[in-house]
């Protein structure tokens, strides 16, 4: 009978409580990197530590807009298509993002070796106005090509269904999503943009009904603050994160180490909205909806659940390092953040040592904290519990602006 009872006490202590997990509906446009932060919430136990129970749905954007509208999802992380939603007048906001920048592609069959031999020729997406449509033609604008003039676009719906079209010769080129680009590299295919590599601007993220917002604010900051742990394990775990990838997407471990290798950066720290990149994305679909009125960012987002998650966690922007002494005495710093391999476990080196790069070139160092020799030098700091990894600059008076 004790020990009946110690098993019990061990579960409830495990599960948090005794009380069931809020069972929720999140959806995604498709089980690939792009939708990752999700997978590893839910493969890594994120959500469940929330208390949530996340049943991820996969549907194309237009439904989900739709279905967050009506309330039959209760979260989407198409985060263009909630912006455009918001500017249609339909009840929702975005409320984090959690990529700084798109995984989107451009893959082109053998004989196209520029975005240039592409002229006149057949561009396949998933659906007009997506986030993959929105993407493939910044990219040819980028190229030099006018996507609307010189290209023929049609939309065919899933990465599989677009691959496959590519294979056969339906379509010239298509914009599809890693791990796709391994195995078209192996066989032939070029690989002749990444919107990353030219672009910055939020592309996943989390989508709620306003009604929601209002009625279950501690619900929505719950899948906020798993998701951005889910991100943190992704940025600070290469091995497990490759794992959950090979469990997740059903990859092999080459094309799941390289996808790794080429987007880990780009998965939001702290889930912040740069003012900018939602301007973009805003002014996107206030042209594609012929909409001529200024629109503000909060009528699209809003940050206040965010910010309370981003203090739990020791977030940058919120200045949870907002004045410190010149011996910058609470910080204990990682001696090294990143690698071509991923980022390293911080290490503690000591309170008063810090580890830095100067912004003009890629050197890092490691020295004691003297403000006025590191004046003006941007150098990686990580708090206490190494939630967050944070680029910050020492200023002329020795306190720390994040």
């Amino acid at each position: 009978m004790k020990r009946i009872a110690i098993r019990a006490l061990l579960l409830l202590m495990l599960t948090g409580s005794g009380e069931a997990a809020d069972k929720v509906r999140l959806s995604i446009s498709a089980v690939d990197i792009s939708f990752l932060t999700s997978g590893v919430a839910s493969k890594r136990g994120f959500f469940r530590d929330e208390g949530l129970d996340v049943e991820i749905i996969r549907m194309n954007a237009n439904v989900s807009v739709t279905a967050l509208s009506t309330g039959d999802i209760d979260y989407t992380m198409i985060f263009a298509s909630v912006v455009r939603g918001a500017l249609r007048g339909m009840p929702m906001r975005v409320v984090a993002s959690f990529m700084d920048s798109s995984t989107h592609l451009l893959i082109a069959r053998p004989e196209y070796k520029s975005l240039k031999d592409l002229k006149g020729k057949t561009l396949a997406v998933s659906t007009f106005g997506a986030t993959s449509d929105v993407a493939a033609r910044m990219m040819f604008k980028q190229g030099g090509l006018d996507p609307e003039r010189e290209l023929k676009i049609i939309p065919l719906g899933g990465e599989r269904a677009r691959y496959i079209a590519l294979r056969e010769g339906i379509v010239d080129v298509a914009v599809l999503s890693p791990p796709t680009d391994s195995e078209a590299s192996r066989l032939g295919f070029n690989v002749l943009s990444r919107f990353f590599e030219h672009f910055k601007l939020p592309f996943t993220g989390l989508g709620v009904n306003t009604k929601k917002l209002k009625e279950k604010p501690d619900e929505v900051k719950r899948m906020i603050k798993a998701a951005l742990r889910a991100n943190r394990f992704v940025r600070q775990n290469r091995e497990g994160t490759i794992q959950t990838m090979m469990d997740w997407i059903r990859v092999d471990r080459e094309s799941a180490a390289a996808t790794y290798d080429g987007t880990w950066r780009i998965f939001s720290e702290d889930g912040s909205i740069p003012e900018n990149g939602l301007k973009l994305v805003i002014d996107q679909g206030r042209e594609a909806m012929k909409i001529e009125r200024p629109v503000a960012n909060s009528e699209v987002a809003d940050l206040s659940i965010l910010r309370d998650v981003q203090k739990e966690l020791g977030s940058k922007l919120l200045g949870r390092f907002p004045s410190f002494s010149p011996a910058i005495k609470a910080l204990e710093v990682s001696r090294s953040t990143t690698s071509s391999q991923g980022p390293s476990t911080p290490t503690r080196i000591g309170r008063t040592a810090i580890s830095w790069r100067c912004r003009q070139s890629a050197r890092r160092s490691t020295a004691i904290a003297r403000p006025k020799k590191l004046r003006g030098q941007a150098f990686f700091l990580a708090s206490s519990d190494a939630a967050f990894i944070s680029r910050v600059t020492l200023d002329v008076g020795g306190s720390m602006n994040a």
